[in-house]
């Protein structure tokens, strides 16, 4: 997906790649390359700069479009994937960077809304020392090999002076006194690569512009240039995607190998969160500088630093062709590596993020102002109001604090609070953004137990949806309000996650059902009242068919429960032994044989729901040796920066998700994307705890907790579906690439 989140971004997305095919195709920009490194600007610019692409996000007062510079991102990232050659990205960084100037940056944004191209030199990228003389600025020093440097006629200047830092514009176009700027051929062949150097250069005391805040600027460059690497990476994916769909090897589509298929679902989901967190980085614009430089420190590991590894992975997926100069993929490879080492030291990007995470965490609300703002209260009154009462049940597990029931879940329940998106009168049939304002409120209340349905949460809505009156009424009310808990009968010895294969029968019988048969990975079937069964009823039915779904009372005879101990000593799973059990008719949900519907509309439920713990903090650990002053400290921080980025990135996605839903869109494919990216969170989570936290994993219990949560770990990468089943699911039912 592109980075265009609003109706307006995805046309504004769309005129930029029209304007590229038309303009700017690959093979013309192959035509062009050398005049492209050498620094020279495309004949094109200025129909761009009349189309204003380049000034989406600056202020109408300056002759911009007076867009955000989110806008401005889904430029960048649509003209990077269409790999649109020239000094945009340069320019677009200097122009948003002189923005956050004050009025002595007027004359600046003019030029470059009339269409200069520019280039922008950051504190860090520069030694050039500023010295005041009587009627200006001494400029005198080097600096880094900059991107976009020698196509740039203004030169937005970081110099250093003993009082810190200033900032000048220089140009480049009209003055060369002192001024030289050293072309070299770059990794990337779509853009030049310079060296400006300034001996004696003076420049008037207008030069300089005043009120850009470094820690900002620095922040709004890699947010924009972790947006082309987004567009790069999504292009690159795309295109391998599309090309293993058809390309055929031994009779058959090389798309249908589960090998390939695997690797097409991994790249998309690093591909959605390199955009995911390039999107968050750039709407980080208009907050707090601590939020922003959270979101921008997660970029560059996301977005910047992944890319080249992530199109190596798409060109890899062309085979051999994939590897040649006259395959456009190496072209994009290139960018990606340019952009990559362009932002400096991943490392540096990780320890810095760590140290800011020790104190702090990247806030994914939303600002909503005024919307929605009577429900807003309604809801605030009701949770003021549990709020001064207690829950006399406790949980029963300690990592599910939500399933505690009592006086308090019953206000809960009964205003609709429990689960609001189911519809009245079980919830309030709220909508996106009234599920969002709603999770706000409850954030604002620590003495208030976010609420938890356990194993129902996804249980709840198939009964609503598709039960009858009878079964609404039985059980609805007492799962809402937490006397009632659930597990899940539906994986099998021989069957897994393979539900069409499970063997279980149920045979028809006076007045019901008898049913023999044996489920296993049961989660909390040795305290469930009741289990949601799948059965086959008809053995001659094709295998997805025949199958139907059943609400079973865990107490009838003939069913019994054998827990399964776990690494942990603990016992998060049960055996299910089914023998001559009678199901009465009423408990049927739907019409016999629509078991298979009803059980992926249950899955698709419970893949959202599981999606959620990336709220649950993993890097409690890495924290506690990250204050210390051990010698893991400073690899604690660069482990606790990349870890972060990585859950931001997967919160940002859903946020996204949410957006989208909340302007009346279907449903993405997120749900699916964050289940599987948990996977690889928790995986890298326990492993870089683990290689941290030292003697303390030698003892089951320790503080912090290490070997907890690690022997946790394999039932939260299993739970709904093993790690390949997610793969696979997003291979067929996401990419579309066919069955094996």
């Amino acid at each position: 997906m592109a980075l265009a989140i609003t109706t307006e971004q995805e046309q504004l997305a769309e005129a930029v790649s029209s304007f590229a095919a038309r303009h700017a195709p690959i093979d013309k920009t192959r035509a062009s390359l050398d005049s492209i490194v050498a620094g020279d600007v495309p004949p094109w610019w200025d129909e761009l700069a009349a189309c204003g692409f380049h000034a989406v996000h600056l202020p109408e007062r300056a002759g911009g479009q007076g867009g955000s510079l989110t806008d401005l991102g889904c430029v960048i990232e649509a003209a990077a994937a269409a790999l649109l050659p020239g000094p945009l990205l340069a320019t677009a960084i200097a122009s948003a960077v002189a923005n956050i100037a004050d009025d002595s940056g007027a004359g600046l944004l003019a030029d470059l809304v009339a269409g200069s191209t520019a280039a922008l030199v950051l504190p860090e990228d520069s030694n050039v020392r500023a010295v005041r003389e009587d009627d200006g600025w001494h400029l005198e020093g080097i600096c880094a090999p900059m991107l976009g440097v020698a196509s740039a006629q203004r030169i937005l200047l970081a110099a250093h002076t003993d009082v810190g830092v200033r900032w000048f514009s220089l140009d480049v176009a009209t003055v060369r006194h002192g001024l030289s700027v050293e072309s070299r051929r770059g990794t990337d062949l779509t853009s030049d690569v310079g060296v400006l150097a300034l001996s004696g250069h003076v420049v008037p005391a207008s030069a300089e512009l005043c009120g850009i805040n470094r820690e900002r600027a620095r922040c709004i460059a890699v947010a924009l240039t972790a947006c082309a690497a987004a567009g790069t990476v999504r292009r690159c994916q795309e295109a391998a995607t599309d090309y293993i769909r058809t390309r055929e090897q031994f009779g058959r589509p090389v798309g249908a190998f589960q090998a390939l298929q695997h690797k097409a679902a991994a790249l998309l989901v690093d591909s959605e969160l390199a955009r995911a967190s390039a999107w968050d980085a750039v709407r980080a614009a208009g907050d707090s500088i601590a939020q922003q430089r959270l979101a921008a420190g997660a970029a560059p590991l996301m977005s910047v630093a992944a890319a080249p590894d992530l199109v190596l992975d798409a060109l890899l997926m062309f085979g051999a062709i994939g590897y040649t100069w006259e395959h456009d993929t190496h072209l994009y490879w290139r960018r990606a590596i340019s952009l990559a080492a362009s932002i400096g030291s991943v490392t540096g990007w990780a320890r810095v993020n760590g140290e800011l995470l020790l104190h702090q965490k990247r806030s994914i609300a939303m600002d909503l102002g005024d919307v929605e703002a009577e429900f807003r209260a309604s809801v605030a009154a009701t949770l003021d109001r549990a709020a001064g009462l207690s829950n006399e049940h406790p949980a029963d597990d300690e990592r599910t604090p939500g399933l505690a029931w009592g006086q308090q879940r019953d206000v809960l329940a009964e205003s609709g609070l429990m689960a609001p998106h189911l519809p009245s009168p079980w919830g309030l049939g709220a909508s996106a953004i009234q599920q969002v304002i709603i999770a706000e409120e409850f954030e604002k209340r620590t003495d208030v137990s976010t609420p938890y349905l356990g194993i129902a949460e996804w249980i709840l809505p198939t009964i609503i949806n598709y039960g009858t009156d009878w079964q609404r009424g039985q059980f609805a009310a007492p799962i809402l309000h937490g006397s009632q808990r659930w597990c899940q009968l539906f994986s099998e010895p021989e069957a897994g996650s393979d539900l069409a294969s499970l063997r279980t029968r149920a045979e028809k019988v006076d007045g019901g059902w008898r049913v023999n048969g044996h489920k296993i990975w049961t989660s909390q079937a040795d305290r469930a009242h009741f289990g949601a069964l799948l059965a086959r009823t008809d053995p001659d039915a094709p295998k997805h068919r025949g199958i139907s779904y059943f609400l079973v009372d865990m107490a009838s005879p003939g069913v019994t429960v054998e827990p399964i101990r776990q690494a942990s000593g603990g016992y998060d799973f049960n055996e299910v032994f089914l023998t001559d059990v009678f199901v009465p008719d009423q408990m049927l949900v739907g019409a016999p044989g629509a078991g298979w519907d009803l059980a992926v509309a249950t899955m698709a439920v419970e893949r959202t729901a599981i999606a959620k713990n990336v709220n649950i903090d993993r890097s409690a650990a890495l924290r506690h040796v990250a204050r210390g002053d051990g010698v893991d400290r400073e690899a604690a921080l660069v482990a606790l920066g990349e870890i972060e980025a990585y859950a931001s990135a997967i919160k940002a996605m859903v946020l996204g998700e949410t957006l989208r839903l909340v302007q009346g869109r279907a449903p993405g494919p997120a749900s699916s994307i964050a289940k599987y990216a948990m996977v690889i969170l928790l995986r890298r989570a326990s492993t870089a705890t683990l290689r941290l936290t030292g003697s303390a994993a030698m003892f089951e219990e320790s503080e912090p907790a290490v070997i907890g949560p690690y022997f946790d770990m394999p039932s939260e990468v299993i739970g709904g579906g093993t790690p390949e089943i997610q793969l696979t699911v997003i291979a067929s039912m996401i990419l579309g690439l066919p069955r094996t």
